[in-house]
């Protein structure tokens, strides 16, 4: 990776409107950031202005991964459209390369829970949708029980 010696370090796979945006804020933040997309289109969400790395290729390849500078990184965000490629990816991240702070994108909730119970940092928007909905009408209810 390129930058500042003492800046921090992270690699974004998946450059989708999750994995770019969350780029585009570490970035900001001074991070030194790699963003990785099979697509090369897909990376130019990032903009033209965009300073930090960029490498075509897949994320579950081992030589992009250290193209992209994984041994270096601080951190690894895995965002790609695929919940079994995300979670490939962030244990190879994890487990061959030591990187100590993984976050990784699952949409199945089932396998959220699952994964995160064997250590992954996992978000999982659909879990949190469900979660936030159910609330949403729930609350709702007792409000109008309490009316």
């Amino acid at each position: 990776m390129t930058g500042t010696l003492d800046a921090m370090r992270a690699l974004v796979i998946g450059c989708g409107r999750v994995g770019s945006a969350v780029a585009r804020r570490l970035a900001s933040a001074g991070w030194d950031v790699a963003v990785v997309d099979e697509r090369d289109e897909a990376l130019d969400r990032l903009g033209e202005r965009w300073s930090g790395r960029l490498v075509v290729g897949h994320g579950m390849d081992t030589n992009v991964l250290l193209e992209a500078g994984i041994e270096e990184a601080d951190a690894v965000v895995v965002a790609t459209n695929g919940d079994n490629t995300n979670l490939v990816i962030a244990q190879v991240a994890q487990k061959r390369f030591a990187v100590d702070s993984v976050v990784v994108r699952v949409l199945d909730p089932a396998r959220a829970a699952f994964y995160a119970e064997l250590g992954l940092n996992i978000v999982s928007p659909t879990a949190h949708a469900i979660d936030e909905l159910g609330e949403w009408v729930l609350s709702r209810e007792r409000e109008q029980a309490r009316a």
